[in-house]
């Protein structure tokens, strides 16, 4: 029996966000194009993006990440996701979690699940105190 597909990640967002996180992603890691897939919403319907998100997919495991909780791309998400129990849809994306997305994507689910939020939150932070306790402590 073969081993499981890792997911690939589709990041849907407003404008151009989504090119610009996948971009950045792809010159820290070198991942090669396909792992990790950038839409957006500019010009088109809801059905539109449920559309293209179900292309991207192609039936292959899927990570969606959303730029932004309750907007239209995590909507979109939602309903791609409705008819595939087995896509996991995370919302207020952020480029550390990208990157420990390609970096661990052949975990399982609910493990990868929890790591890209654990990875993610700490992420959004008031930059001066966090450096200050980081100094603080030595780490």
């Amino acid at each position: 029996m073969s081993e499981p597909q890792p997911p690939i990640g589709i990041v849907i967002a407003h404008g151009t966000l989504a090119e610009g996180l996948v971009d950045a992603v792809r010159q820290i890691s070198g991942i090669e194009p396909g792992v990790l897939i950038p839409l957006s919403n500019r010009g088109l319907s809801p059905d539109a993006v449920v559309e293209a998100v179900e292309h991207a997919a192609a039936g292959r495991p899927v990570v969606v990440f959303t730029d932004m909780l309750g907007g239209s791309c995590t909507y979109a998400a939602r309903r791609f996701a409705h008819a595939r129990p087995d896509i996991i849809v995370v919302g207020g994306v952020n480029l550390p979690m990208l990157l420990d997305f390609v970096l661990h994507r052949e975990l399982p689910p609910a493990e990868l699940l929890e790591r890209l939020l654990t990875r993610g939150r700490p992420s959004v932070c008031y930059a001066p105190g966090a450096v200050e306790r980081r100094e603080a402590t030595g780490g």
